[in-house]
């Protein structure tokens, strides 16, 4: 690995915006199925609204992924990653075949 200063550290800079366990698996949703709806994401990852919508405001305000509302009553929007989001897929490549590898099949 690099030596960089931890004061500017670009691993800590890049788990600042979206390195918590929830935002990965919310970045996996679009890699696996590209736009989503709120409604969607909340029922196949079984978060709370609360915390979903705290992890994409994370994300969207990262640039990661935008935000666009296809309905104003009631108020429904739909999230898709964007350039910045989608330049994460060989990231988010090696944490799934470091997993594969390196931890215990669950089923």
């Amino acid at each position: 690995m690099k030596t960089v200063s931890r004061d500017n550290c670009p691993i800590h800079r890049a788990t600042n915006e979206m390195g918590d366990q929830w935002s990965l698996l919310i970045l996996r949703e679009f890699f696996l199925e590209g736009t989503r709806r709120f409604s969607d994401l909340e029922e196949q990852l079984g978060l709370s609204p609360n915390t979903l919508s705290t992890r994409l405001k994370k994300l969207e305000q990262a640039g990661v992924v935008v935000r666009e509302i296809y309905s104003t009553n009631p108020p429904r929007s739909e999230y898709k990653l964007t350039d910045k989001g989608r330049a994460l897929a060989p990231v988010m490549n090696a944490i799934y075949d470091w997993g594969m590898t390196h931890t215990p099949d669950l089923t």
